[in-house]
């Protein structure tokens, strides 16, 4: 079963920075679209962003200039970079996996709460 193995988040001020991470199986990671998701309190689920295998990369008009994805093929680890965080930003944020080349595979993280709060 495949996993991904999220970390990084926690409790940060208003205007502070936080760096999100997800692990993924060797394997598939280099064919698969990454991405981040967020669902807050009594919310749906949404996008944040995500990137592609060549890395290309698309946000949330929300996050777009405060936040930045990322994704280190070698380490099997994709970034989330949040930075100018405002108490609306405050969710539990999952990774989500999208293989791509091959049987389509879909996979969740477990979510990391970020907090945004004086």
């Amino acid at each position: 079963q495949v996993q991904l193995v999220e970390s990084g988040g926690g409790l940060v001020q208003p205007g502070g920075s936080l760096r999100l991470s997800c692990a993924a199986p060797e394997s598939i990671f280099s064919i698969s679209t990454m991405g981040w998701y967020r669902q807050a309190p009594g919310q749906q689920r949404e996008l944040v962003a995500t990137i592609t295998i060549t890395s290309s990369t698309n946000y949330a008009d929300s996050v777009k200039g405060r936040f930045t994805i990322s994704r280190d093929n070698a380490k099997n680890t994709v970034y989330l970079q949040m930075g100018s965080l405002k108490p609306e930003d405050t969710a539990v944020y999952y990774c989500n996996l999208k293989r791509v080349l091959g049987r389509y595979l879909e996979v969740w993280g477990q979510g990391t709460l970020v907090t945004v709060a004086v």
